[in-house]
């Protein structure tokens, strides 16, 4: 299927504006150009409303961790929802990923809370994972308080953060209290030297998200580590069953398309309810895109819902 139009308007705008690729300069400038290209452009007059936005800090492995938690507007009790942000784990934080978190509170009627772990290459794997593990056993004491339920968590995350929340989903498994449910978005989940996903060359250039972004974060990220950890390379985790029900969304356009589906595959033959869709003519990132493209609009929404039904009573 042809890109969508508005999508392929934006990715020729950027092109002729001379936009550079993330791996081009440093983390920082990374950093700072995501946020120019999220929080800076962002009209606040699209952002989903809430209930209640609230900003705290959590114990974390490493001294506070910040939190941001969402409230529905609803009554509850709702499903409480942990969001790990995307970004390669180098980039990204909790503003830059404000909109993502309003809609998963809005439209799944859930609490969120919305975790900033520490990133690469300051703080290299597995320090993002832990800090997310930290906030995920906060986020399961601390249900009742936030006005959600005990027996309704999830997590949810786009892109590292599909990655994390993967991860985070197997170590609740291992720990005996599998989450209810996890909404994986255009997850990568496969550091392997010997992946062979044919996305990554088919789309590897002119997407937003390029090829040489990915190896550039990868390295950031492990600096040393075995890329066949399957606390990185989740797509290697040897035993897959019993994780929580799983909600897989990928995008024609991206270079993190097949192995996000070849997850989606592994959960099913290990057994687990996965709802899945590949969306056509999208790219990595369409889940901040709804204010510009109806058609990534309707693909938040669907997967939204999708997350909902999981997390019904």
């Amino acid at each position: 299927m042809p890109l969508d139009p508005v999508i392929a308007y934006v990715l020729d705008l950027m092109a002729s504006n001379g936009a550079a690729k993330m791996s081009a300069g440093t983390p920082q400038e990374a950093r700072e150009g995501f946020r120019a290209m999220t929080v800076g452009l962002r009209d606040p007059a699209t952002l989903a409303q809430v209930g209640e936005v609230v900003d705290r800090t959590v114990d974390g492995p490493a001294g506070p961790l910040p939190v941001r938690i969402y409230r529905p507007g609803t009554d509850g009790p709702h499903p409480t929802v942990l969001f790990i942000h995307g970004g390669g784990f180098v980039i990204g934080d909790l503003d830059t990923h404000d909109d993502h978190a309003r809609l998963v509170c809005r439209d799944v009627d859930a609490v969120v809370v919305s975790v900033d772990y520490r990133l690469a290459p300051e703080s290299p794997f597995p320090a993002g994972l832990e800090d997310c593990l930290s906030a995920y056993r906060w986020m399961v004491d601390a249900a009742a308080e936030l006005g959600g339920d005990a027996d309704r968590l999830a997590v949810a995350g786009d892109s590292a953060g599909g990655n994390l929340s993967a991860a985070v989903a197997l170590a609740a498994r291992d720990a005996g209290s599998p989450l209810a449910a996890q909404l994986l978005i255009y997850p990568g989940v496969d550091f392997a030297e010997d992946a062979d996903h044919p996305s990554r060359v088919q789309n590897g250039e002119g997407y937003f998200l390029t090829a040489e972004d990915m190896q550039w974060f990868g390295q950031h990220y492990l600096q040393g580590s075995s890329t066949m950890d399957p606390r990185a390379s989740v797509l290697r985790a040897p035993d897959l069953s019993g994780v929580a029900p799983a909600v897989v969304g990928t995008a024609e356009y991206d270079p993190l398309r097949d192995e996000g589906e070849a997850y989606a595959d592994a959960l099913e033959k290990a057994g687990v309810r996965v709802v899945r869709h590949r969306y056509d003519g999208l790219i990595h990132g369409f889940f901040g895109l709804g204010p510009v493209s109806p058609a990534c609009a309707a693909a938040v929404a669907e997967l939204c819902a999708d997350l909902k039904a999981l997390l019904a009573r």
